[in-house]
C-alpha cells in the first residue's frame, strides 16, 4: 500500500512527457502516481526504485517529490507560517505546496512569521493536515537522567498544571506552576533543567539550576535590585512568597537561601525596613 504522508521506496512503471509514474511492485489495486518531470533524476529508467515523499497536489491528487519534507506523518517539527486565512493558517514544510493548519487544530494566537511546534495527521477528507495539539505524538521515553539539561519548546500553557514543553521537540515536559518564572508563550524555546521523571516517563522541568548552583545567581539577582533601590528592600523572612516573587522573581526559599548566604558574607543585615545593604553604594 502506498502510505500517503511517508517518505518510501517506489518503482518506475512508466515514463510520460510530464514526468514518471510510481507504484509498489505488483500493486494493481492502487494507479500509479505522478512525479514531475522537472523531479526525475537523470539516467531514471523503468524498472528502476526512487525514494519519494507522497502527498497531494492543489488539485488533490496523490503526487510524489524526491524533495524531504520537514515533517512527515505521525512526527513532529517546528515549522514558521507563512500565510493566515480565513480558513486556517499554510506553514512551511519545504515543498511546492504549504502544509494547512486548520483553526480547529490551533492553540493559542497563530501569527504569520513565527514558528509552532506541530504534527501531521490525515483528516475525515484524506488530506494531510497539521495540528498544534501535540500532547499524543509525544514519547515518554527519554534518554534523560535528574538534573540533565535540555531545551524544548513551548506548545501548551495551562492555569492548572503550568507550561507544557516538548522535550527536544519529541518527549513529554512539564513546567509546574510552582517552577514558573517569568512570562512564556506559545512557540517559545526554553533551556531546562529535569527535576524529576516520573513514574510514567514524563518530565518534570524546571527553568532554575540546582539550588546550590541556583543560590549564586539570586544572591546577586538580590544585590542588583539592593542597589536599584537605594539599598533597601522591604523584604524580609516574614514577607509572603507573593511578595518575593513580584519583587525578585524567585520562590521564598530560594530567597532565603540567598540572603542567608549574604548576611553570612556580611553583605548586608535585616532590619525593621526589611534587607539593607551593608556597605557604601556607589
Amino acid at each position: 500500500m502506498i502510505e500517503l504522508g511517508k517518505i518510501q521506496n517506489l518503482k518506475v512503471m512508466r515514463k510520460t512527457e510530464i514526468g514518471i509514474y510510481l507504484n509498489l511492485e505488483n500493486n494493481a489495486n492502487e494507479a500509479d502516481i505522478l512525479l514531475p518531470k522537472s523531479q526525475v533524476p537523470v539516467e531514471t529508467e523503468i524498472g528502476h526504485e526512487l525514494e519519494v515523499f507522497v502527498y497531494k497536489d492543489s488539485e488533490d491528487r496523490m503526487i510524489a517529490t524526491v524533495k524531504k519534507p520537514k515533517v512527515t506523518l505521525g512526527a513532529l517539527a517546528v515549522l514558521s507560517v507563512v500565510q493566515i486565512t480565513k480558513i486556517g493558517a499554510f506553514l512551511d514544510w519545504g515543498l511546492e505546496k504549504d502544509l494547512f493548519l486548520p483553526f480547529k487544530q490551533q492553540v493559542g494566537e497563530v501569527i504569520r512569521g513565527n514558528s509552532y511546534l506541530v504534527g501531521v495527521y490525515i483528516d475525515k477528507s484524506n488530506r494531510l493536515c497539521a495540528t498544534m495539539k501535540v500532547y499524543d505524538l509525544l514519547s515518554c521515553e527519554s534518554p534523560y537522567s535528574e538534573n540533565s539539561k535540555t531545551q524544548g519548546i513551548i506548545y501548551r500553557i495551562t492555569e492548572d498544571y503550568g507550561v507544557f514543553v516538548a522535550v527536544d521537540n519529541k518527549y513529554h515536559g512539564l513546567i509546574p506552576n510552582k517552577e514558573i518564572y517569568g512570562t512564556y508563550k506559545i512557540g517559545d524555546t526554553v533551556d531546562v533543567r529535569v527535576k524529576k521523571i516520573r513514574p510514567d516517563g514524563k518530565l518534570e522541568l524546571s527553568v532554575r539550576k540546582q539550588a546550590f548552583y541556583q543560590m549564586e545567581d539570586d544572591a546577586q539577582k538580590i544585590m542588583n535590585q539592593l542597589k536599584s533601590s537605594g539599598g533597601t528592600l522591604p523584604l524580609s523572612d516574614k514577607s509572603s512568597p507573593e511578595k518575593i516573587k513580584a519583587e525578585l522573581n524567585i520562590s521564598k526559599a530560594a530567597f532565603k537561601r540567598a540572603v542567608g548566604r549574604l548576611l553570612k558574607e556580611g553583605a548586608l543585615k535585616i532590619t525593621d525596613e526589611g534587607i539593607v545593604l551593608t556597605w557604601e553604594i556607589d
